[in-house]
């Protein structure tokens, strides 16, 4: 039983299980249940930060607990991963934006994001490789996706200040 529910948890309940763009699949997923807790929901940023917080723990142990006695040390199935890396740029989006939160600005954000974040997670610049490359264990399986998060981060960051800089 308890196998069974880290199973669903790593996997984001089967989703990863899908054969096809596991990961891409989990991204988007992620975007889709954000949107929803900060949109339609009205979920406070506190509470979200806390779920997330239990999750990027937790995540530690049922992904070690789920590659054990597995050949590969980052299955496919497990994207767990890419929740937590896909929500670092959106959650620092939203509580940058405090109350005022427009929903179309959000939507073409967390497209961005989105691209962005699949770009940084598919062609793993450093350190993203040097997590995936050296740590064949969960801390390698969650830390590059959390690099490839915080490159989403510092891209729009640097495209914002380009952006203010050059078009002012």
């Amino acid at each position: 039983m308890i196998k069974t529910i880290n199973t669903l948890f790593v996997t984001m309940f089967g989703l990863g299980k899908i054969t096809k763009i596991p990961g891409t699949l989990g991204s988007l997923a992620t975007i889709v249940i954000l949107y929803i807790f900060f949109h339609i929901l009205d979920f406070s940023s506190n509470l979200i930060l806390s779920g997330l917080i239990i999750i990027f723990i937790f995540s530690f142990s049922a992904v070690a607990a789920h590659i054990k006695d597995n050949e590969k040390k980052d299955p496919k199935e497990v994207i767990i991963d890419e929740l937590i890396g896909q929500s670092i740029p959106i959650y620092l989006y939203e509580i940058s934006h405090g109350i005022e939160k427009s929903p179309d600005e959000a939507v073409i954000f967390y497209v961005v994001s989105f691209i962005l974040f699949r770009f940084f997670d598919i062609a793993k610049p450093f350190p993203v490789s040097f997590f995936d490359k050296n740590f064949k264990n969960s801390f390698g399986v969650i830390m590059d996706d959390v690099c490839a998060g915080f490159y989403v981060v510092l891209s729009l960051i640097c495209f914002m200040v380009l952006s203010n800089y050059f078009f002012q």
